[in-house]
């Protein structure tokens, strides 16, 4: 009862009387995450690619779900370790309850396609509507479980713990305004809070919240002032990012060998020229090997130099040797050599080779008492952490680069911006107005509310996507009306925002209903 991590924002609203079917404040936690409606969505949404029902392919669904799993059995691991309960409590604690909400909610604000999709409605948000803070998915996801959800007991949120908030909080800062200084301003920032290159004033690359939701932030990193620094992840977050990192570089890589798009010949050779020639490699200028990408090994060569750059606090050319070595083993002489038939046998050497890996990479996560500012306090061991980095390589460079995945989502940035023109031009439409979707209507009349108490009491925060201030009834009324489009598209599956397209184009031939969108 006087855990302050325990704390909910609305405490009289959960004293009246709100009925969770667990005593425990992070379990109810983690049910009021579950059963809410922007949980179930992301069975629809894009991980990668669009699944289109097909059990062959993550969702970002079952994404979440495999990032939960992963979180709470390095949360149960690090409580066991020897003298490990002791320095996670100095850190401010870690409850396996708390990093498994966190694993189960960290996706929520994902729009449809995706990462594409968030590409497109932040550019929207901030050279369209003016908005500062664009779009980013994980200030989206705190966003709904601070304000947009309405399970909570007085339907603004779902009145989640602190713990649980700042467990979400992978970036636990704004775009640009808060904390002060920020990030961005330190000599080696934290992961994703540089500018993004070529885009100067625009803000941090990655952030978890908006300007709107920044005393939901205050409130929930309360407990862990003094603790850890105002612009690191809690323990809890820590071991949420981990996980997700762990499942994103093992089951991707599964799911497109699955459906035959990750091929062995061209991973087998990149790897291997890479081993064989790594000496002269390494002696080339980048000129040169920048001109010869196309090349075996070169791209390979490419990351290594990159994780000098940024990641010089871990990298070691050893190691990474080590792991390119091990990812040839395991994947391309493993588990690509067999190819996929559908066979008893190939469903096994998938299952096999998930549960290894898994395995591996748990087995490699610690706990620093005091790391750098480009890592949390939970990361991986030096062998497991260049692994990673391998295996997400492969992900990238043999299905992220494909031509025909571009074609794929230049049709569907496309779609998302056509979608947008037309729920912008209906909200403009007077004689249509009392007609608009009561989702849409509600979320014009919230963002509109909130833009005005930051108008009256933190005017620093209301200010244009180049940096003006914001003022005056009608610019207002113009930052609302463009928050509540993309709140409104980014809580769209692919399905549904394909459909919605359809019927304000004249394309579908029957009313189109759907009671969570309409």
């Amino acid at each position: 009862m006087h855990d302050p991590r325990t704390r909910r924002r609305d405490e009289q609203a959960e004293a009246a009387s709100w009925p969770d079917l667990a005593d425990n404040p992070f379990r109810a936690d983690r049910d009021r995450i579950v059963v809410s409606p922007f949980f179930a969505r992301l069975g629809g949404v894009t991980q990668v690619v669009s699944a289109a029902g097909s059990g062959l392919l993550h969702n970002r669904l079952t994404h979440s779900l495999k990032v939960a799993q992963v979180a709470r059995a390095i949360s149960d691991r690090l409580l066991a370790a020897p003298d490990g309960a002791e320095l996670i409590g100095k850190l401010g604690g870690l409850e396996p309850d708390v990093a498994e909400a966190a694993a189960l909610a960290h996706d929520l604000g994902h729009p449809p396609f995706g990462h594409l999709g968030e590409q497109v409605l932040d550019r929207i948000a901030r050279h369209r509507f003016g908005l500062a803070d664009g779009f980013e998915g994980n200030a989206q996801t705190f966003r709904i479980l601070t304000t947009t959800d309405v399970r909570g007991p007085s339907a603004v949120g779902l009145d989640l713990t602190a713990a649980v908030r700042a467990a979400v909080l992978k970036y636990p800062w704004a775009r640009l305004h808060r904390p002060d200084p920020h990030p961005a301003t330190m000599p080696n920032p934290p992961r994703g809070a540089a500018e993004p290159p070529g885009a100067p004033g625009t803000g941090s690359a990655k952030f978890s919240a908006y300007s709107t939701e920044l005393d939901d932030v205050v409130q929930a990193r309360e407990p862990y002032a003094g603790v850890i620094e105002p612009w690191q992840q809690t323990v809890e977050a820590s071991v949420m990012d981990t996980a997700d990192d762990i499942a994103y570089a093992i089951h991707d890589i599964q799911d497109f060998h699955r459906i035959g798009v990750l091929q062995h010949a061209p991973v087998a050779t990149e790897l291997g020229q890479w081993l064989a020639n790594a000496l002269e490699l390494a002696g080339l200028d980048d000129a040169t090997l920048a001109a010869q990408t196309r090349r075996p090994g070169r791209s390979l060569e490419l990351l290594r130099r990159r994780m000098h750059v940024r990641d010089a606090w871990v990298v070691d050319d050893d190691a990474f040797a080590d792991a390119v070595s091990r990812v040839r083993t395991e994947l391309v002489d493993g588990l690509l050599a067999r190819g996929f038939d559908g066979s008893i046998e190939a469903e096994q050497a998938i299952a096999a080779f998930s549960a290894r890996w898994t395995s591996r990479l748990v087995g490699g996560v610690v706990v620093l008492e005091s790391p750098t500012t480009r890592s949390g306090h939970v990361t991986l061991r030096t062998a497991q952490w260049h692994e990673v980095q391998v295996l997400k390589f492969v992900h990238r460079t043999f299905v992220l680069l494909r031509p025909e995945l571009a074609l794929h989502q230049r049709g569907q940035a496309s779609l998302v911006t056509t979608l947008v023109d037309a729920l912008d031009a209906w909200l403009g439409d007077r004689d249509e107005e009392s007609r608009l979707p009561r989702r849409l209507h509600d979320l014009v009349e919230l963002a509109h509310a909130e833009f005005t108490d930051l108008a009256a009491n933190a005017p620093e925060l209301l200010v244009g996507a180049t940096g003006e201030q914001v003022t005056g009834a009608d610019a207002i009324r113009s930052l609302a009306r463009g928050r509540a489009v993309i709140d409104f598209v980014s809580s769209l599956t692919d399905r549904q925002a394909v459909s919605l397209l359809d019927a304000l184009s004249g394309r579908s031939s029957q009313p189109w209903s759907d009671s969570f969108v309409l």
